[in-house]
């Protein structure tokens, strides 16, 4: 599912069109900056504090657990917990045909 270090994925849901999971990155891992073609990822922070960074336009949400943020298809992003730390989030990707087109940092 992806190429890149998690400390934890766990896969709630999947039907064609829609995933739903809660990821978990360990100090210093990150998902690191893509974007995708259809799909919006929605993130509810569960433990953190967690950082979405997001470009065109350049732009960076902290989350706190309890809240939410949307990312739309075609917008790169990439996600950390805050200053390197640990971080916890739900997922939704849809609706759409899922991909991960990876972009440079």
């Amino acid at each position: 599912m992806s190429s890149y270090p998690l400390e934890k994925r766990e896969l709630l849901a999947e039907v064609p069109g829609l995933r739903m999971q809660i990821l978990t990155l360990a100090a210093g891992q990150e998902v690191p900056w893509h974007w995708h073609s259809e799909v919006t990822d929605t993130f509810w922070c569960m433990d953190g504090p967690m950082l979405i960074e997001m470009r065109a336009p350049t732009e960076a949400v902290l989350l706190q657990p309890g809240q939410m943020h949307a990312v739309p298809p075609r917008r790169a992003h990439r996600v950390t917990g805050q200053d390197g730390g640990r971080c916890r989030f739900a997922l939704l990707q849809g609706v759409g045909t899922y991909d991960f087109r990876p972009v440079g940092g």
